[in-house]
């Protein structure tokens, strides 16, 4: 018979201590955070450097956690993209805070499976709740269903399959400019994909959604709040009645804008959500939390029940009680409301009210500079904190500035298209930007363009 693991713990690694590597993983990420901003944004690696620094197999026996966060520093750390970077301007940014951090760790301590109410009430309660609390600072109707799903894409996924379920038609309608997450949950469910073309601010076209619909085929129309390239706001307002006339799902993606309504002056964005059939939020986006936690809501649970309720005989009981498992595709479910519980508890709704009227106004401040300097133009109206430009000259200068500026390390941006040019996108949102940053990130772009068109 083999010796039993040290310390009498048969689960316990016999080289780890949880006190005592803890304490260290704590001050790695407390040092991590502080030396965040003298890191390059982007990392200067080529595929499969990473792969090549490692082992070719796991260890036979046991090694010191002392030896990973060695090599946390010497391999991992160097091939991070640092999304936690003050200077990372690229896709939105997200920023997991400190009390969200340790929520996640508290999170894998307790590791919750809370596919029904016996196996976890405390996940599923408070999930109810934070769902709750979350509709009441963002202005979302209070009497909707929601749950959270990990990501936006997930949560768009089940929105369709409700619809498909409620309606048997076909088609969805999405605009030329919603994430490909929509799409691609379309062609996934076997339905029709059809773009729609928008209008001169980017917004989806309600009388091209009218002729669509008048098929009688479409199951679903997607609006966007905040799409990606530019943040542009569909006409939700206009789409409802149109929907509702064709007994046509709604489902509203404000994955990203939709943080912002906690801040009463940003939901005029909102006009119309409230007749809708489902919307999604993201609060990993906006409100501190780390990826992955997606809130979707809906005025008709019903439909999701149908579509997604089956309960097995080895999980039936007694229990008078939802089970969040009955209103998405997965069984098995994370206690992410923990970290949503957290995160607004050690905030509170004025601090991250400030933070995102900051980060609109850093957005505002940048907007300001492009648009008085001759050599640079603006490319879509700003709405939030989305700033699209671009240097007056061909689309190869554009990029070749934008590689040249993330080549430097000292922030990192991505383009789109917009009317068939290269835009750049100053996506700011990190809770950690400052107005230096922002104003270095415009010196590093003025020197770079310098720099390419001297060749």
């Amino acid at each position: 018979m083999s010796d039993r693991p040290r310390r009498g713990s048969y689960y316990g690694a016999p080289e780890f201590d949880l006190l005592t590597d803890g304490e260290a993983a704590l001050e790695w990420a407390a040092r991590y955070l502080e030396r965040l901003p003298e890191l390059p944004v982007l990392p200067r690696v080529d595929p499969g450097d990473v792969r090549a620094k490692l082992p070719a197999e796991a260890p036979d026996g046991p090694e010191p956690f002392s030896a990973v966060l060695r090599d946390l520093d010497e391999i991992v750390l160097p091939a991070l993209t640092h999304w936690q970077h003050p200077r990372f301007f690229s896709y939105f940014a997200v920023t997991s805070s400190e009390p969200a951090m340790v929520a996640e760790f508290l999170t894998a301590v307790m590791n919750q499976v809370a596919f029904i109410w016996r196996s976890s009430p405390a996940a599923t309660e408070l999930e109810a709740h934070m769902m709750a609390w979350l509709a009441k600072l963002l202005g979302v109707p209070e009497d909707w269903h929601g749950h959270i799903e990990d990501t936006a894409s997930t949560s768009t996924l089940a929105a369709l399959i409700a619809a498909r379920e409620q309606t048997g038609r076909p088609a969805v309608l999405f605009s030329e400019h919603a994430h490909s997450s929509v799409e691609k949950a379309t062609r996934l469910l076997g339905l029709e994909p059809r773009a729609i073309a928008t209008d001169a601010e980017f917004r989806l076209r309600p009388d091209l959604v009218e002729g669509e619909l008048a098929s009688g085929h479409v199951a679903a129309v997607v609006a966007t709040v905040g799409t990606t390239s530019m943040t542009s706001v569909d006409p939700v307002d206009a789409l409802v009645p149109l929907c509702k006339s064709t007994g046509t799902w709604l489902h509203v993606d404000a994955a990203y804008a939709g943080a912002s309504w906690i801040c009463p002056e940003f939901r005029w964005s909102q006009a119309g959500v409230s007749g809708a059939d489902s919307l999604v939020v993201n609060p990993h986006k906006w409100l501190l939390v780390p990826i992955d936690c997606s809130a979707l809501w809906t005025r008709k649970p019903e439909a999701f029940r149908r579509a997604f309720s089956l309960v097995p005989e080895y999980l039936r009981t007694d229990d008078d009680a939802d089970s969040l498992s009955d209103y998405g595709p997965a069984l098995g479910r994370r206690f992410r409301a923990l970290k949503l519980w957290i995160t607004l508890r050690c905030y509170g709704r004025l601090a991250i009210q400030e933070r995102i009227r900051y980060a609109v106004e850093l957005a505002s401040m940048f907007e300001s500079w492009v648009s008085a300097d001759p050599d640079w133009e603006l490319s879509a109206p700003r709405h939030f904190s989305l700033v699209c430009f671009r240097r007056r000259g061909s689309d190869e200068t554009n990029l070749a500035i934008l590689e040249a500026v993330n080549a430097s390390g000292e922030l990192f941006m991505t383009h789109t298209r917009i009317d068939d040019r290269v835009v750049l996108r100053m996506a700011i949102g990190n809770a950690r930007s400052t107005i230096d940053d922002v104003s270095r990130a415009w010196d590093v772009l003025r020197r770079e363009a310098t720099r390419v068109l001297e060749g």
